[in-house]
């Protein structure tokens, strides 16, 4: 065999692992940024800074008649945040915070606000069974997926599948599943 040959085979091989690591590392990712903004379907700044025991307004010179029914209070007719809390940092540092709301027809879905985070390779959104304080490695089982992570940057809303137990749900977490790997956790503790 020529140095010649060697010299293309070693190449080749080369070639191949680059190839591999760029597509299982994606490095790339580490200065690239996707953003989503989603429609909120509430939003969080709002319902946190919303006072419990304020009292209730009336209509100042509201016409009676007598044949008006008395009000009652009613159910929410819009979507109603159940639990939300900040995102705490695992592998990457991120910022933001992540709802589990329930929308007026039943229906339940997750919303990111202000989500900002590294983006990633093969990156998921997990309902996780576990406490948003347990060790990482704790993540990658006892979870309902949501679907990849659309953006790494922005407000998102993903829906919660119709056969999710939401009574196990303890934590929103985001997953590399190419590494195994957390890289952001948020509590959704019901109360």
């Amino acid at each position: 065999m020529s140095k010649r040959s060697v010299l293309i085979g070693v190449s080749a091989v080369l070639m191949v692992a680059l190839a591999v690591g760029l597509y299982l590392f994606q490095p790339w990712r580490l200065v690239t940024d996707r953003t989503a903004d989603e429609a909120l379907l509430v939003p969080v700044s709002t319902s946190e800074t919303a006072t419990p025991n304020a009292e209730p307004t009336t209509p100042s010179a509201a016409p009676t008649t007598p044949s008006a029914a008395p009000t009652t209070s009613a159910a929410p007719t819009g979507p109603v945040a159940l639990a939300s809390g900040p995102f705490r940092s695992l592998e990457h540092a991120t910022t933001g915070s992540a709802s589990l709301v329930r929308r007026p027809d039943g229906t339940h879905a997750v919303q990111f606000e202000s989500l900002d985070t590294s983006d990633g390779p093969d990156l998921y959104v997990y309902l996780s069974d576990k406490s948003s304080d347990s060790p990482e490695s704790a993540f990658g089982t006892g979870f309902t997926s949501l679907g990849k992570l659309k953006a790494n940057q922005g407000n998102q809303v993903y829906d919660v599948p119709a056969g999710a137990d939401l009574a196990t749900v303890r934590s929103v977490v985001i997953w590399c599943k190419r590494f195994s790997a957390g890289f952001a956790v948020a509590p959704l503790e019901q109360s």
